[in-house]
């Protein structure tokens, strides 16, 4: 396996640049809890966040974000989750008219989505008490209720909701949980893309690699950028070379790689005149 160390020996300034990057992106929000955060109290920014996480397959950054306004401002808050629960066809009609389609994978499977979200926080309907009464493996074991969560060995999404619950504002919503040892760390798409480029994967095939091998080696790389508060990590690469407005989000957020500190490594960089 790739080695984060002998990586780090043989490209200091590549690794500095990419503390740099961390850095500057730790502060962007999250689209998920950009639009949970809007909702009245606790329970109902986690249930949004719980809904936004499971939501956010196949379709870019900005879309997801638009996606999530448009049922937020349709079904605010609670209505989330009390009785009765919206049809299917009031929760397809937000979907078709936010994309101006029906063209989505998840396209069949939201309103199931949006029911199951909905029946697991009737389950719990104290969600910060059921997150300080369990450890996050347990809480990892919960999510499984949810509809389209994951039920493979890292369960992605479940992960991810995990992370955006308890890490610390302005990352995550700071929720507090028994004392346990944390799942793998978030490996979005992005993050691959940047090991598999511009990290310690970059000569060896992240794509070849064993799941396992690849969260372990992500892991490692988010501790050895950010050994304080390595999901900060995470957070930031999760927006390298993934699509935002009508660009990169990195491009967008650094005056189309003017202000990046990748710049000098990355091949996809804007070059300058």
């Amino acid at each position: 396996m790739a080695s984060v160390r002998r990586f780090i020996q043989d490209e200091p300034a590549l690794f500095k640049a990419s503390q740099e990057f961390v850095e500057k992106f730790a502060g962007v929000e999250d689209p998920v809890l950009s639009v949970a955060r809007k909702a009245k109290g606790l329970n109902a920014q986690v249930a949004w966040t719980l809904l936004g996480t499971v939501l956010f397959q196949d379709r870019t950054y900005a879309e997801i974000t638009q996606l999530l306004e448009a049922l937020y401002e349709k079904f605010p808050d609670d209505a989330l989750w009390n009785l009765p629960v919206p049809i299917a066809p009031e929760i397809n009609a937000v979907v078709a008219d936010t994309f101006g389609s029906r063209n989505w994978s998840l396209f069949e499977h939201v309103a199931g989505i949006f029911w199951s979200v909905g029946l697991f926080v009737r389950h719990h309907p104290d969600l910060a008490q059921w997150a300080r009464e369990r450890r996050p493996e347990e809480v990892w074991r919960d999510l499984g209720e949810i509809y389209f969560m994951g039920k493979k060995s890292v369960r992605p999404k479940a992960c991810a909701a995990i992370y955006r619950l308890f890490a610390p504002a302005p990352l995550g919503l700071g929720l507090e949980f028994r004392n346990g040892r944390m799942p793998p760390l978030p490996l979005t798409m992005g993050a691959r893309r940047f090991l598999a480029i511009l990290g310690p994967a970059r000569d060896t095939g992240l794509a070849d690699m064993e799941p396992e091998k690849k969260q372990a080696l992500a892991n490692a790389y988010f501790v050895a950028l950010c050994k304080d508060e390595p999901y900060r990590s995470a957070h930031a690469l999760q927006f390298f070379l993934e699509f935002g407005e009508g660009d990169f989000a990195c491009r967008e957020a650094t005056r189309h790689c003017a202000d990046c500190p990748l710049y000098e490594f990355c091949d996809y960089a804007m070059r300058r005149e």
